[in-house]
């Protein structure tokens, strides 16, 4: 088995994974099948101490910033246009639809540009979004009484473009490190991007725990002084993000890239015969095909939907299709209903330090039982408590859909917290897989397909908010959610059973996987 030797090595990821190096075989996921926690590596997880401080408070920063910006916009236009849904939803849609809509050119970026400059543009884009659009929120906040409704409307788009610019940002610098960066610096060492995994998930929560709370705890002053503060906190940290990261990238020399990303393929299909001229209307097509390939993704998606990880991939995508988080419709929700801006922040911390336990929890549970396994564990549990506070939620409103109250909204909101212990430990074994099947130079192409369907299912989440916008409608996006989820962990339930052959451990299942690795012992 490879081990952890540096960071200085040179030896090709790879080569220490048994995945195949054709970007295009669909079969690599059968030399996994049935694999044991005993054939993994386990070589303790050793990244330097020096260059995993400068990597997490990097990723602090960034996701500090972004953690604190998604709670902070939700409050302020929850502030600025009380008693509808429907400011909200608009914003998150178009910015998820921006997601979408930009995949593609994110994704082979990821996958051909240097990746410093990659990463250093994201950190530059999402602070100066997030600046411009706490000066509109002040503006709105602030002038409200004075400007006109269709200014209001004006400065409110602004506000949904520089979404859009802050989200691409986002996902940019995300897919990059999380996917790209911690693949390459651990070089294959199972333990060492474990560990490193859930460090970094770790700090993406404690953010999510804090951020929230901080600005939630502002905002009982005054709204206006918590944009004031949101601004500060986003400018203060730019400039050591930027420094940190390049340091990272200083000390890993193969961050360098040396050969060129995945070569596009052409397709027969827009192929032009030299004999004869195009006629207009092929002109046309062909025009608008290159034009979609540039944003949408034609060529990658094929490659995503063939690719053994498709199916974790997936199903973690799909758990995006809910309002059972605390984010924006459930925040606006919980307002309407009587909650102050103060237990909105302490019921998402409750549900953060659940979230936070599975940063424990998942690791442990992949070395003991491995992450395919880990997976349908985490999903089971996450099931059994949505449905558990879905059915509270259900028996307290009874038949009068007009009583929504406190009662049912804290029983949901219970509820959904402790399923987000099993939420974020799929979170952690599907990128596991993710990381440990696809292939180096198809990481960012792989990732900003998954980031898509992410985009895709959160902006039908958002459309659930819209079309049902007012509070005491709220139980048909809760109905449309834990379908997502259940829809998800039978897709997950497929690659379980498609990749160790059965589901559970019955005596006779148990029995195979003995004589499999009695085998496999015998054969080293």
């Amino acid at each position: 088995m490879a081990t952890f030797s540096g960071i200085g090595t040179a030896s090709s990821p790879i080569e220490m994974q048994p995945t195949s190096t054709s970007p295009m075989n669909s079969n690599t996921g059968d030399e996994h099948q049935n694999r044991e926690p005993a054939d993994r590596l386990t070589a303790p997880a050793t990244v330097p101490k020096n260059l995993a401080l400068l990597l997490y408070t990097s990723h602090f920063l960034s996701t500090w910033n972004s953690r604190l910006f998604e709670f902070a916009s939700v409050l302020f236009l929850a502030m600025i246009f009380p008693n509808t849904l429907l400011p909200m939803s608009v914003y998150a849609l178009v910015r998820s639809g921006a997601a979408i809509l930009f995949s593609q050119p994110v994704g082979s970026w990821i996958d051909h540009g240097d990746r410093l400059t990659v990463v250093r543009v994201s950190i530059v884009g999402q602070r100066v979004a997030v600046a411009l659009s706490c000066g509109l929120f002040w503006a709105l906040e602030e002038r409200k009484s004075d400007m006109t409704e269709s200014v209001q409307k004006a400065l409110f788009a602004l506000t949904v473009v520089l979404a859009c610019v802050e989200k691409l940002s986002s996902v940019m610098n995300l897919v990059s490190v999380e996917r790209d960066w911690v693949v390459v610096i651990t070089e294959g060492n199972e333990n060492a991007r474990r560990d490193l995994n859930a460090r970094m998930r770790r700090i993406d929560l404690l953010c999510k725990l804090l951020g929230p709370l901080a600005i939630s705890t502002i905002a009982m002053v005054s709204t206006v002084v918590a944009i004031l503060a949101t601004l500060g906190m986003n400018l203060a940290a730019v400039a050591l993000e930027y420094i940190f990261i390049a340091k990272v990238y200083a000390m890993v020399p193969r961050l360098k890239r040396n050969e060129s990303g995945p070569a596009e393929t052409a397709t027969s299909e827009g192929a032009e015969d030299p004999a004869e001229p195009p006629s207009h209307s092929r002109r046309l097509r062909n025009g608008l095909t290159v034009t979609a390939s540039h944003f949408l993704p034609v060529s990658s998606l094929p490659f995503y939907l063939k690719h053994p990880a498709f199916l974790p991939s997936f199903s973690l995508a799909l758990l995006y299709l809910t309002v059972l988080s605390f984010s924006g419709q459930m925040i606006t929700y919980l307002i309407s209903v009587g909650y102050s801006s103060l237990y909105v922040g302490i019921a998402r911390t409750v549900s953060t330090v659940c979230e936070l336990s599975a940063t424990w929890i998942a690791p442990r549970l992949m070395r003991r039982i491995g992450e395919v396994r880990g997976g349908i564990w985490s999903l089971t549990w996450q099931m059994g408590w949505l449905a558990a506070a879905v059915a509270w939620f259900f028996s307290d409103v009874g038949h009068n859909w007009s009583r929504h109250n406190l009662i049912s909204a804290t029983g949901l909101a219970v509820g959904v917290a402790l399923s987000r212990v099993g939420l974020w430990g799929f979170d952690l074994c599907a990128q596991s897989i993710v990381q440990d099947e696809v292939e180096m130079g198809y990481r960012g192409t792989f990732s900003a397909v998954e980031t898509l369907f992410q985009n895709l299912f959160e902006l039908i989440s958002y459309a659930t908010t819209i079309v049902f916008s007012r509070p005491d409608q709220f139980q048909w996006p809760v109905i449309i959610s834990i379908a997502a989820v259940y829809v998800s962990g039978g897709l997950y339930s497929v690659f379980v059973r498609k990749r160790r052959g059965h589901l559970f451990h019955t005596p006779k299942s148990r029995c195979f996987c003995v004589k499999l690795e009695e085998a496999s012992r015998q054969e080293v």
